[in-house]
């Protein structure tokens, strides 16, 4: 009855950061650790965390840490669960707004778990569930007593939800940017999986070189920023360019845009898919294949000594192209066609000293394999491989050599962008953005949101285990860029940390326990080391910290 004479009941705990009572008519009171801070002169307030689910003896402790507690402790204490980790995690999580779209049913909170452990963890299905066991997470997350069948289905709902939780997030996006994307980023990647038994795997290009392997096709959409936008799952053996018409379906009908540039790699935006983006009122800008260049080349539409410049642009119908050259990349390349013409010449001197040797060789044999070599090496087009008697010689067409060489370093683009929308320099600096989408993909591939190899089946779930990626990467990124802000990047600074050092360093948080003399256990949260204690300020969170040793004077 009290309670109900108070809006809200607060316990206020230190200068900034309180724990607030918050009664509920038909339920237990919400309780939430929350921070006060000036905005432009307000006083704001914000949620840290919800303490809702903790027990009653971890949220004493968390009152006492923030008060300042436990300094003086001198029972003994035996380490818990780890708190650090998810605890943190689950802040980035607040701040890019995933928990909010994801919201609070119980699939909810474990696709919250999946995707945050998919940053701190890795692995399986099943090696999270043990993962999750040395973890808080029924204190931190609110979800308890779960095993593999269980976050199976909750990826079954993630699938079902994938269209709006990429809508809602795409919303605050535009919020907080204060206005919609005018350019986004589009790029194409694969992933292999063991076996052979999932509804999207088929053989195709393979770009992780796993010959044999099934793979699936996965499209990332990114704004000019490199955030990631939505991500489609497409049959391993779909080709590139077929995959632009979900992209516009995506920009046009679930994100409302009306005119937008879509930014795709060379041959991703081929005729068909040029055609439909101009047909939604959409622009684009790629770049087009060496085979493309030399049509160009042969037309008359481009002359030979465009490729001498640096940065040039030629009108052709109501398109505009656009040739950039990078001399450092001109000189790798010539280097590059020298080393393996240099190997190739040493591969025939060996086999034919093989041959010479053996009676039995096959020289035939030996020519096919070494003309599959240069083919492989880009050097067909102007070395030429023959058989006379049982020797191999080779030779070389100069004029076919220049003509390969002339394309060294350069690229084509083709824009339909107005030049006073996009002058050429910035056409082709909204191309060289692409690497973000890149390096993107090398995280989602490679990093700790590894997704290969993916040992699923069905295709909706395939498609919810990328949609995970994608939602971790959105919080690696909020993560990092916290840590470069506190402490620099590595290339500057000796200091600076990586988000691998900062889940390590807060892996050592722990829940404490200790049993008083009469038989009744204690949970205490201890208090952050200089350095945890600097992460959690990267990424917004403030505890107090022990104050420094002072030196004894000399």
């Amino acid at each position: 009855m009290y309670l109900r004479l108070y809006k809200h009941v607060v316990i206020l705990l230190s200068v900034g950061m309180y724990i607030a009572h918050i009664p509920n008519r038909k339920s237990r009171p919400a309780i939430l650790l929350r921070e006060s801070y000036r905005e432009g002169g307000k006083v704001c307030t914000r949620t840290i965390a919800n303490l809702t689910n903790w027990s009653a003896e971890q949220i004493t402790a968390m009152e006492r840490l923030v008060k300042g507690e436990f300094d003086d402790w001198s029972g003994e204490m035996t380490s818990g669960e780890i708190f650090g980790v998810l605890f943190a995690l689950k802040h980035l999580a607040d701040q890019v707004g995933i928990t909010r779209v994801l919201g609070t049913a119980p699939e909810s909170k474990l696709n919250l778990f999946l995707i945050l452990a998919r940053i701190a963890h890795g692995g399986s299905r099943l090696s999270a569930v043990r993962w999750a066991q040395q973890h808080a997470v029924a204190s931190v997350l609110g979800v308890d007593d779960f095993d593999e069948d269980d976050l199976y289905a909750a990826l079954d709902w993630l699938a079902s939800q994938q269209e709006r939780i990429e809508r809602e997030l795409y919303q605050a996006y535009v919020k907080q940017q204060g206005q919609p994307p005018v350019l986004v980023l589009y790029d194409v990647t694969s992933s292999y999986f063991e076996g052979e038994c999932n509804e999207l795997g088929r053989y195709g290009y393979n770009r992780d070189g796993k010959r044999g392997k099934q793979q699936i096709v996965i499209g990332l959409l990114t704004a000019e920023d490199g955030e990631p936008l939505a991500v489609r799952v497409f049959e391993g053996n779909t080709a590139d360019p077929t995959t632009v018409a979900s992209q516009i379906t995506i920009l046009k009908e679930q994100f409302g845009l009306a005119e937008v540039v879509l930014v795709g790699d060379r041959g991703m935006i081929k005729a068909k898919g040029k055609a439909a983006l101009s047909a939604q009122g959409f622009r684009y800008i790629t770049a087009l294949t060496d085979a493309q260049v030399r049509t160009f080349l042969k037309q008359g539409v481009l002359q030979t000594d465009l490729f001498d410049a640096h940065l040039c642009e030629v009108e052709h119908g109501d398109k505009r192209l656009i040739v950039r050259r990078n001399d450092t990349v001109r000189v790798r390349e010539e280097r590059r066609r020298d080393d393996k013409l240099t190997q190739l010449q040493a591969k025939i001197t060996a086999r034919n000293a093989f041959v010479k040797d053996s009676t039995r060789a096959s020289a035939a044999t030996g020519l096919a394999a070494l003309q599959n070599w240069a083919k492989r090496h880009k050097l067909s087009g102007f070395v030429t491989l023959t058989l006379e008697e049982r020797v191999i010689v080779w030779s070389i067409d100069e004029e076919a050599k220049a003509q390969d060489a002339l394309l060294d370093g350069c690229y084509l683009l083709e824009t339909n962008v107005p030049v006073d929308m996009m002058d050429a320099k910035t056409v082709d600096a909204r191309y060289r953005d692409l690497q973000k989408v890149e390096r993107n993909f090398r995280t989602v591939k490679t990093a700790f949101l590894e997704i290969r190899p993916i040992f699923l089946r069905k295709a909706e779930r395939t498609k919810a285990h990328v949609f995970v990626a994608m939602l971790a990467l959105k919080i690696t990124r909020q993560f990092e860029a916290g840590l470069r802000q506190a402490f620099g990047t590595t290339e500057s600074s000796s200091t600076a940390i990586t988000s691998d050092d900062a889940l390590l360093a807060l892996g050592r948080l722990t829940y404490l326990y200790s049993t008083d003399r009469n038989g009744q256990r204690h949970t205490h949260l201890p208090r952050p080391d200089e350095q945890q204690a600097q992460i959690l300020g990267a990424i917004g969170l403030a505890f107090p910290l022990k104050p420094k040793a002072q030196k004894r004077a000399a």
